[in-house]
Formats: structure tokens, C-alpha cells, sequence
């Protein structure tokens, strides 16, 4: 008896007295609330999500701006080919290079750019609102964490205390032992109960560093930094539920006026609409202007240079008189040299300008097939908005009755920790006079302590369903 007695002073010295070695930094709900703002991945992946919208609006702004492209080529050709620069067959060899520039440009389309562009601008709008969703999301999963955190506090303040309550009546009943005042058997009920007690406190010590690894992992915190809670001031005088502020419908019109998520969906609705027009634009005949210059260069290109050079040439024989006398011809050529890079190139240059009706007639089904699928999707998103409106209608209305139960379980737990507390008055006195066995004695006090962490849990349930109510009427919460 007296090494068991030694085992749980000992286990319980380390549970009680024993102080983390790192030092303590007190988080607020505001502080863990603006860090994970900054570093939560999920959000990270909202601002991702906006950027790339933001980014095809941009690209689909500057379609509007002229095709233009430049090029250069060079290469050798064998065998008969064709000169470009003089177009005619030539056998040999041939070196040739060459640069370009084209440019195109739309002149009338049905606008199918500029609905692409008035989409584009209407998904970033649902960006933002998604991102702004994200983030006031992020601060209803803050808050929970942050209440459970301060519950599970609570809990372990509580089973401290009973703990030291054990504790103390247990030291009380040995010296009545000693003493012959009162059965052996009284100082085992209650060194059991002290062992009960004990493991009671180890699991919400436990629970305890869950849940703050739970807040850790929703920052994105090193689970090495230290972390405490800051309490909020009043936390326990929280005001009782407003039914006339917070009536369900009441709160469902001021969602539907400020619940970006609601909102984000109407913007993807008024980009569907214009996807449509889009589509639908790029059945009809569309007009462009195009143009483009380009020059060339090969090494079968000569010209002539210098003054001509007379000769005289024989071109056969006549026969004059019997005598034979050779026939000639005078003539005169030129000097030839291969014609210099330059001025093949200036001597080649040549544009073109142009304009292109182009009429769809038959695209293998593409261009109604994009009409469709925009018609499609369309649909959907007007289904999505009336599905998550009539969801939003559903949560706002279960988080009104969640809220009505939780403060009547609230009120049901003052009031039996009240009748718990009073009874273990009433049995404390009669146990320190022997009119109350062991057993009796230990019942009354588990009911006090369960009592007790019944009222705690009722209260931050409570805290968090109307904060919850009242997220959705002002979409935000404040601890």
C-alpha cells in the first residue's frame, strides 16, 4: 500500500510541477487569425487561383492587339531547283537565305474577343470573392480551433483541481486512519479514485497538445514554436443568444447582400453569359486585314560591272570567187561578279497587304460544339447558384437551432453543476462527521467533476454556434 501510495505522489509531482523547458508566446485569436491569413497553404492556393484568372483576363485583353511575327531562314539546295531570287531552274548548287515579317489583325469579329474579355473579368470578380470567402472561412476554422484549444484548457484546469482535491482528502483520511477514526477501506476507495483522477488529467493534458498541433497545422506553424493561448477577455460572460437579431431569415437576407461566396457565383453566372456570346459569335463571318514583307538572298545571283569589252566573233566561212573566207560577227561583253548580300537583299525586298473575309461553312461540328458546351455550362452554373443559395438558406437556419440548443444546454449545465456542487457541500460535511460512507462520498464528488466539464464544454459550444450565426449575418468573428 505504501509503494502504491509513493507511485502516484510521484506521478503526480511530475504532472503538477513539472514546467516546459521552452519558453511561452502567448497567441491571441487576432494574431493566430492574421498568421494563418499569411501562411496557410489552402489560402496560398486561393491566391494562385486568382492570379491565373487575373492572368487570362490580361491575355485575353491583348488578343485584341495585331499578330506580328518575324522570321529568318537559310539552307542549302542540290540538284535542279529554283532560284528565289529570279524564280527560273537552275542545276547546281544553291545557297539561299531569307527574312520575313507578317502581321494580321481582326477588324470585326461579333465581338467574340470582347465577351471573352467581359468573361474574363467576371471570373476574376469570382476570384476575388472566392479568396475573400477562403479567408473569412479561415477565420470560423480559427476560431474553433482557438475555443477548442481554450476547452480543452479549461478541462485540464478542472481535472488539476480535482486532482488536488483527491489529493488533499486522501492525505486527510490517513491521519483518520492512523488515528482508528475510520476504516483502512476509506483510504483505499480513495486512493483509487486519486489513480482515476490522474489518468482523467493525463488524457486532457493530452487532448490539450492535440489541440494545439490541431491550430498548429491550420497555421502552418513549426510544431517546435512554443504556443499559448491568450484568453479573451470576459470569455465566460458571454451575452445569451438575440433571437430577434439573429432570426434565421433575417440572417439569410444580409448572407445573400454579403457572403462573398453567394457573390462569387453570381460573377461566374454573368461569365457563363458571356462565354455564350462568344461562342455563339464565332459561327458568323469574321474580317481581317494582313500584310507582311520579305527579302531573300542566293549565291546564284551575278551581276555585270565595267565597261563592255569588244571581240570579234567567227560564226562560219563564205566562198567568194572559189576562195574561201571566214565569216565574223563583232560583239562585246561584260564583266560578271556574284551580287554582293546587301543588295540582294535591297533589290528583293517586297510587301503585301491584304484583306480576309473568312465564313465558317464546316468545322467537323467545333465551333456549334463550343456553343453547346457553353450552353451547358451555363446551366450549370445558374443550378450551382440555386443549389448553394438554397444551401446557404439550410446552414443559416441549422446553425440558428444548433445555436437555440446550445445555449439551452448551456443553462442545463449551470444549472446541474450548481445542484452538483451543492450536493458535494452537503456530502463533504457529512463524510468529515462519518455519516457518509466512501463510495457514497466519491459518486457525489465524480458528479461535481463531470458536472463541472459538462458546463465548460456546453459553454464553448455555445460560444462557437452563435459566433457562427453571427458570421453568417456580418461575416466575421470576433473573439
Amino acid at each position: 500500500m505504501k509503494m502504491k501510495s509513493l507511485a502516484i505522489a510521484s506521478i503526480l509531482a511530475f504532472l503538477l510541477f513539472a514546467n516546459p523547458v521552452a519558453a511561452q508566446d502567448n497567441w491571441s485569436y487576432q494574431r493566430c487569425l492574421d498568421y494563418a491569413l499569411s501562411h496557410n497553404l489552402t489560402l496560398q492556393q486561393s491566391v494562385l487561383q486568382k492570379r491565373l484568372q487575373e492572368l487570362t483576363l490580361k491575355q485575353n485583353r491583348l488578343s485584341q492587339l495585331p499578330t506580328i511575327n518575324a522570321g529568318a531562314n537559310a539552307g542549302y539546295r542540290f540538284g535542279r531547283s529554283i532560284d528565289p531570287t529570279t524564280n527560273t531552274f537552275v542545276s547546281q548548287n544553291l545557297f539561299n537565305a531569307g527574312l520575313n515579317m507578317n502581321f494580321d489583325a481582326d477588324l470585326f469579329g461579333w465581338f467574340t474577343k470582347q465577351n471573352a474579355i467581359a468573361a474574363s473579368k467576371y471570373q476574376v470578380y469570382a476570384a476575388n470573392y472566392q479568396l475573400e470567402k477562403a479567408r473569412n472561412d479561415m477565420g470560423v476554422n480559427v476560431a474553433n480551433a482557438f475555443l477548442q484549444i481554450l476547452l480543452a484548457e479549461e478541462q485540464v484546469k478542472i481535472s488539476k483541481a480535482q486532482v488536488d482535491l483527491s489529493m488533499a482528502q486522501l492525505d486527510n483520511t490517513k491521519k483518520l486512519v492512523a488515528a482508528g477514526s475510520v476504516p483502512e477501506s476509506n483510504q483505499a476507495d480513495l486512493e483509487a479514485q486519486l489513480a482515476r483522477d490522474s489518468s482523467a488529467l493525463v488524457t486532457a493534458q493530452n487532448n490539450s497538445i492535440i489541440r494545439v498541433l490541431t491550430m498548429k497545422a491550420l497555421l502552418n506553424l513549426d510544431f517546435a514554436v512554443p504556443f499559448q493561448t491568450e484568453l479573451p477577455e470576459n470569455i465566460q460572460s458571454v451575452s445569451l443568444l438575440n433571437l430577434a437579431e439573429t432570426d434565421p431569415e433575417m440572417v439569410f437576407s444580409a448572407a445573400l447582400a454579403n457572403q462573398p461566396g453567394y457573390k462569387a457565383d453570381e460573377a461566374m453566372v454573368k461569365a457563363a453569359n458571356r462565354n455564350l456570346a462568344s461562342a455563339r459569335g464565332a459561327l458568323y463571318p469574321s474580317l481581317s486585314i494582313g500584310g507582311g514583307a520579305g527579302t531573300n538572298y542566293a549565291n546564284t545571283n551575278y551581276r555585270q560591272y565595267g565597261a563592255p569589252i569588244p571581240y570579234i566573233d567567227t560564226v562560219g566561212v563564205v566562198n567568194v570567187n572559189g576562195s574561201m573566207y571566214p565569216a565574223v560577227k563583232p560583239g562585246a561583253f561584260r564583266m560578271t561578279e556574284l551580287t554582293p548580300f546587301g543588295e540582294q537583299f535591297s533589290n528583293n525586298f517586297g510587301q503585301n497587304v491584304g484583306v480576309t473575309l473568312s465564313i465558317p461553312i464546316l468545322n467537323a461540328w467545333q465551333l456549334r460544339g463550343n456553343v453547346e458546351r457553353a450552353k451547358i455550362d451555363q446551366q450549370d452554373k445558374l443550378l450551382t447558384l440555386d443549389i448553394n443559395r438554397q444551401k446557404l438558406r439550410q446552414d443559416i437556419y441549422t446553425a440558428h437551432a444548433d445555436a437555440v440548443g446550445a445555449l439551452q444546454k448551456y443553462q442545463a449545465a449551470l444549472t446541474t453543476e450548481r445542484a452538483s456542487q451543492k450536493a458535494y457541500d452537503f456530502a463533504t460535511k457529512r463524510f468529515n462527521v462519518g455519516l457518509m460512507n466512501t463510495v457514497e462520498y466519491v459518486t457525489t464528488q465524480t458528479n461535481l467533476f463531470r458536472a463541472q466539464i459538462d458546463r465548460v464544454s456546453a459553454l464553448y459550444d455555445y460560444i462557437f454556434k452563435i459566433k457562427l450565426l453571427e458570421f453568417y449575418r456580418d461575416q466575421r468573428i470576433s473573439l
